[in-house]
């Protein structure tokens, strides 16, 4: 297997345990800046999302490369649609620190599935990390997996907070940290070897990746970063991330 994608996949998972690091150093993380970074990684993730994953996925369908596309994207969709089903939805679960009186067990359990959560949703993000390296444009896989980084980033600071409050040891906390990106190592591993193993899903296997990182952006980013106030900022990082996608695209491209 490729160093690089080594690299990539220790980096994606990476990303996750150095904002845990920051989550500690950095107790009490404003909603604005959080909420900025977390738009202008959107914003990259959209635009790698677009034209690392879904627009190659129609070069490479042939003949039937727009179906292809279509279904690929609503599957990769409704795969994350399934797994909000089956675990706790991140949403509900991050407001735990806002529970007047709970029960330290049940509280903790809580804290435990919010990370369950987490990991679970990492995994297609790690998939995506890998199949990107499919079209054999290391340039382009690398935007993807930088997109999956910047928003790793602040997810790890999250996490800890929650975690500590709600009395897990720090070495505990960072562990539970470190498994959510271990998962995205695991997921960039297995996506890079799927395509590897069999061209023939490229197309579907791009696409697929691509609708997972939309669905992401639009039911778990934007909403989160439209939730304390800095509506405008946000989206205007959002905007400032995709254009910067683009700008490299266009020069490195």
């Amino acid at each position: 297997m490729d160093m690089m994608i080594w690299i990539t996949a220790l980096g994606v998972g990476g990303a996750t345990v150095i904002g845990a690091v920051m989550g500690f150093i950095f107790k009490k993380i404003s909603h604005r800046f959080s909420d900025i970074v977390l738009s202008f990684a959107a914003g990259v993730m959209l635009a790698a999302a677009v034209i690392g994953l879904i627009i190659p996925s129609l070069d490479y369908g042939g003949n039937m490369g727009i179906l292809i596309t279509v279904a690929g994207v609503f599957a990769g969709a409704l795969c994350l649609n399934v797994l909000d089903k089956l675990v706790p939805h991140l949403h509900k679960l991050s407001g735990i620190d806002g529970e007047k009186h709970p029960d330290g067990a049940q509280r903790l359990n809580k804290v435990l599935l919010f990370v369950m959560a987490i990991a679970i949703h990492n995994l297609p993000e790690g998939i995506a990390a890998g199949v990107g390296f499919g079209t054999g444009n290391t340039g382009e896989a690398l935007t993807i997996a930088a997109g999956i980084t910047l928003q790793n980033i602040p997810e790890g600071m999250v996490i800890i907070g929650p975690m500590l409050a709600a009395g897990m040891s720090r070495g505990r906390t960072f562990a539970a940290a470190m498994m959510t990106g271990l998962v995205e190592v695991v997921g960039t591993l297995l996506g890079y070897v799927a395509v590897a193993f069999s061209t023939a899903v490229l197309p579907f296997a791009l696409a697929f990746a691509g609708g997972t990182m939309l669905y992401v952006i639009s039911d778990e980013m934007i909403p989160e970063t439209h939730a304390h106030g800095v509506e405008r900022g946000a989206t205007y990082a959002l905007l400032a991330g995709f254009c910067l996608m683009l700008v490299m695209d266009y020069f490195l491209g």
